[in-house]
């Protein structure tokens, strides 16, 4: 649990600087930085999506990703997974501020956050290989990225980035304590078939931040299972 912990340290630092220095930029400025990000955070989607081309892989491998991403979307809407982030945002929110002007950006900040720092093989085989070997440079290495993108996103959006941590803590700590189950299965295509879906995941979250749409991206998380599942039932045939 270690690089976990790392993780949540650095997102709430991430979140406290930009916070602080947040509420000093102007409104454009602020603009700006969430647009840097965004397409930041566009481009390391896209690199993450073309490891369907990479080893391991054969020519069924984007269909694969294609079929999870399609399936993960629908199962995703049809259980409301976005819906239902907003809407612990929005209660936490509504506990936390005194104002019901509408215009506080805390779910808005912890929906964005937590998939942006959940999403992504990263995520995945930082916290198995910190669960089997006790290596957790990679968590760290993911650490130092999302401690700054919190700082960003924190100076838009406001201190429901924070809350990400909670998302972090479950995330990360459960694959991290069930690692073992995990190693056999997240293995040549099927780790770059999640790592794939992964990515294209994160290109929607950079869209949002970019303002181009608003994908619901959270409704597209069960892809991350599926889309390995189908390796494994195409592999039994």
């Amino acid at each position: 649990m270690t690089g976990t912990l790392i993780n949540i340290a650095t997102v709430l630092g991430g979140t406290l600087a930009g916070v602080t220095v947040g509420g000093r930029l102007s409104a454009s400025a602020q603009q700006r930085v969430l647009a840097g990000l965004g397409m930041i955070t566009l481009v390391i989607g896209v690199d993450l999506a073309l490891a369907w081309g990479g080893e391991d892989t054969t020519n069924k491998t984007p269909l694969f990703v294609l079929g999870g991403i399609l399936m993960g979307g629908l199962v995703g809407e049809a259980i409301g997974i976005e819906r239902r982030l907003e809407a612990f945002g929005d209660a936490i929110q509504a506990r936390l501020t005194r104002t019901g002007d509408g215009h506080s950006t805390v779910s808005e900040g912890f929906v964005t956050a937590s998939l942006l720092f959940c999403v992504g093989s990263l995520t995945v085989v930082g916290s198995i290989q910190d669960g089997l070997t006790g290596d957790y440079s990679t968590l760290a290495t993911k650490a130092v990225l999302d401690g700054f993108a919190s700082v960003a996103l924190a100076a838009t959006l406001g201190w429901g980035v924070g809350l990400s941590a909670v998302t972090i803590l479950v995330v990360q700590g459960s694959l991290t304590l069930g690692a073992g189950l995990f190693d056999d299965l997240l293995q040549g295509e099927a780790l770059a078939v999640l790592t794939s879906a992964g990515g294209v995941t994160v290109i929607g979250i950079g869209l949002k931040l970019l303002d181009i749409k608003d994908v619901k991206v959270g409704n597209f998380l069960p892809a991350l299972v599926i889309a390995p599942c189908l390796v494994g039932l195409v592999g039994l045939v």
